[in-house]
């Protein structure tokens, strides 16, 4: 997001509530008992049908006052009782002071920092984070309460990690579009309490977003103000709009954000086909389409996408947009409606789509609510820091441990050379989009829990200029029984609208690593802080390296879950949820290309593991644990029956693909509530020590050319105590994870075998048969 919105709080200053904490409750957004000129009024009445309330209210606004609650910063109407409004507020891994909407200090002087986005993906544990979810949403309603955050969250960020060198690799779930949808789900469910359905009420109301193909910052000249993204109907159905699909359906969000660039020569926020004709007609979003921030600006000052800014109010209301975050259509939509351009019963749409959320927030029901009494005492409580510990832990990855070299020993390791740029991170830890946390520890503090260290930087910030301190750093590690370097990124080599150029590690760490391995009389281990993959194939070859740890952006408590890890208090399950390429692999590669698919003759790779079968440093997937697993298949169907519906004399047929003649079945064109499917899978711990296991279900279909080789369908983390086993069971659906989308983005189920993949050697395969025989 821009800050550019900023200069229009200036302009409206005078107009504009501003609403800054002063240490007492809020005092009602709307509809306040003590206010006796209001408090009757039809929208306050709370038992009427929250449509009818919206209704009411709209029917006394005039135009201007409607024009100016079209934008973030939303006005007061005085004479009505409603207070001005912030939507802009931040909560993609905590509460966060990145909007205008936060503000921290007094009773709320930080909140709960969890790890970012990618580190929590890589536990594949969705109750986990539907649990991070709740415990943000009690934080931001106890701010709220206090005058110092809104109920509007634009998180989570669900775009897929498409290209290694974006630099918002961290905030999202991975490159898996399955993985990343089921991320997306549990997170929105846990924000918002549950609501979604219908007018029920909200805790907060999430935000997915940015949609959609939206995964390049500034790279090589491009920019993600004047970016096209040519993508294909088939990556768009499969790849780029699966979280948001799962959003809407299964998350039943309150909120989608359209992003900056173009796709296929088109803004997305004045795109009919995306916004009113997807998101609302077929997926039947419940709630409100905001703009990424100064958006609608962008595609009329930078875009240039129409002549007149009227015209690009117009366009982007018509298309389905409610909320500007920025300034453009408080300014330029009076004169649209003016101009015939836009209606003022379009601009009522809009309006009852962002009033109706707010009401049912409970904005409107004043000073009481089922939420009314967190406060203060709910930030930080000791249970939400220990979530964020455990959070951490269960997010670490177990890249190389050459020996068992892990876990090292109080009793054998008394000392611990912690060299490294990031080897007493603070603020690295918690990445971006990120709040005041309640505190730190950093590896530095968590390893001396453990051990007597000695500590050396060794590196000058994560650009590691210059080697003029690796000698001390090498002396270091030729006193002490282990060594752990704590290296990789941070804000300043990878973020928002800063992607990388390279995937090797910065300056000479590379140089100080393999320094200091030669040099370590002890065990030597490696970790990792990054959002996006780092090429460190130097040290998963050299055997001077004991052991790779990735910890990404571990949130507050970083530094003691790396501890815990090191020293065998926690066990890592962790799993990386995108692919890690060699160097080699991003100079074949414009960041440019939208392409998921493989093109040989172009000499195109192809993205992620479903379509790269080129090498990699690590796959996705992949992650160790301190103990062993054994996977063993208990049930699975061997045959599916797929029923094609007869043809209808309106002309509803439902044809099977003419390309593959009796061989696929549109989705739509059968009963996808008969085609459900389970698999019981046994889990054994048959290592020494209690451990979490991820059980990854992986589909083949049908051989195509533009099909996935492998893709994931199911997971689920479970905790085996050692010596015993449990048993999963894996639920599936035909239609939802085994379909596959054609080139015209159809969704369809093939006929044939389907293979199954559970972990890397579990093989079992289902034959999908038709039961109804159709000449096409």
């Amino acid at each position: 997001m821009t800050q550019k919105y900023y200069c229009f709080t200036l302009i409206l200053v005078l107009v504009l509530h501003v609403c800054a904490y002063s240490g007492e409750s809020r005092r009602p957004f709307a509809c306040d008992p003590a206010n006796a000129g209001t408090r009757n009024l039809q929208f306050c009445k709370v038992s009427l049908p929250i449509h009818v309330r919206v209704q009411d209210l709209i029917g006394r606004l005039t135009l201007q006052e409607k024009i100016r609650l079209l934008v973030n910063n939303a006005a007061p109407v005085e004479r009505l009782g409603v207070n001005g409004y912030e939507w802009w507020s931040e909560a993609l891994h905590g509460v966060s002071n990145t909007g205008p909407g936060v503000k921290f200090g007094g009773a709320f002087p930080g909140a709960t920092s969890f790890p970012q986005v990618i580190t929590t993906a890589a536990s594949f544990n969705a109750s986990l984070w539907e649990e991070i979810g709740r415990v943000v949403s009690d934080e931001g309603r106890a701010m709220y309460n206090g005058g110092a955050a809104g109920l509007t969250f634009w998180s989570p960020n669900v775009n897929i990690l498409r290209d290694p060198r974006w630099g918002r690799c961290q905030e999202t779930p991975g490159e898996d579009p399955h993985l990343v949808a089921q991320y997306a789900v549990s997170y929105v469910k846990g924000l918002q309490g549950g609501g979604g359905h219908g007018n029920t009420r909200l805790k907060v109301a999430a935000c997915c977003k940015h949609y959609t193909a939206y995964d390049l910052d500034d790279w090589n000249g491009f920019d993600r103000y004047h970016f096209n993204a040519k993508v294909s109907m088939q990556d768009l159905e499969d790849t780029y709009n699966v979280p948001f699909k799962a959003c809407v359906v299964e998350g039943n969000v309150a909120s989608v954000m359209c992003s900056y660039n173009q796709i296929n020569g088109k803004p997305s926020c004045a795109d009919t086909t995306l916004l009113r004709d997807t998101i609302r007609a077929q997926w039947h979003l419940n709630g409100y389409i905001v703009s990424d921030c100064d958006s609608v600006g962008v595609l009329f000052d930078q875009q240039h996408y129409t002549h007149f800014p009227e015209d690009a109010a117009a366009a982007t209301i018509k298309a389905g947009l409610d909320l500007d975050c920025g300034p453009f259509l408080a300014i330029h939509t009076e004169q649209a409606v003016r101009t015939g351009k836009v209606s003022e019963m379009e601009i009522n749409y809009a309006l009852a789509n962002t009033i109706t959320v707010q009401m049912r927030l409970g904005m409107f029901d004043g000073p009481n609510g089922p939420y009314a009494n967190l406060g203060p005492r709910d930030v930080c409580t000791p249970a939400h820091q220990q979530l964020a510990l455990q959070a951490a832990r269960e997010g670490m990855v177990l890249l190389k441990n050459l020996g068992r070299a892990l876990p090292l020993s109080p009793q054998r390791h008394r000392t611990v050379a912690v060299i490294g740029p990031n080897s007493d991170a603070t603020v690295t830890m918690i990445g971006n989009y990120a709040g005041v946390p309640c505190g730190y520890i950093s590896p530095l503090q968590g390893i001396s829990r453990y051990a007597r260290t000695i500590h050396q930087q060794g590196c000058m910030g994560v650009a590691c200029p210059g080697n003029q301190k690796f000698g001390l750093a090498e002396m270091a590690a030729r006193h002490t029984d282990a060594t752990v370097l704590v290296m990789g990124l941070d804000q300043s080599i990878e973020a928002e609208a800063r992607d990388r150029v390279s995937l090797l590690l910065p300056g000479h760490q590379q140089e100080l690593i393999s320094r200091v391995a030669m040099a370590s009389k002890g065990p030597v281990v490696l970790v990792l802080m990054s959002g996006g993959p780092i090429d460190v194939t130097f040290a998963k070859n050299d055997p001077r390296v004991s052991a790779i740890i990735w910890a990404g952006y571990p949130g507050q408590a970083g530094g003691a879950a790396i501890a815990d890890v090191l020293f065998g208090t926690a066990n890592p399950g962790g799993k990386l949820p995108m692919t890690w390429y060699p160097q080699a692999y991003v100079a074949k590669v414009s960041m440019a290309n939208m392409d998921m698919r493989a093109d040989p003759a172009r000499g195109y790779p192809g993205r992620t593991y479903r379509f790269y079968k080129g090498p990699t440093v690590f796959p996705f997937g992949a992650g160790f644990s301190y103990t062993r697993f054994s996977q063993r298949l208990v049930y699975a169907p061997t045959t599916l029956s797929v029923s094609a519906l007869h043809s209808d004399l309106e002309g509803n047929s439902t044809t099977i693909s003419t390309t593959m003649k009796k061989k696929a079945i549109r989705t739509i064109h059968t009963n996808c509530d008969s085609l459900d499917l389970s698999m019981h899978i046994d889990v054994k711990n048959i290592g020494d020590m209690d451990g979490t296991h991820t059980v990854l279900v992986f589909s083949t279909p049908p051989s195509g050319a533009t099909f996935p080789e492998k893709q994931l369908v199911a997971f689920e983390k479970v905790h085996v105590v050692a010596g015993t086993q449990h048993r999963v069971k894996i639920n599936m659906n035909a239609c939802k994870h085994l379909s596959v989308a054609d080139e015209y983005g159809i969704r369809r189920i093939f006929m044939g075998e389907h293979k199954i993949l559970v972990g890397d050697d579990l093989k079992h395969s289902i034959t999908f048969q038709s039961s109804l025989d159709i000449k096409v």
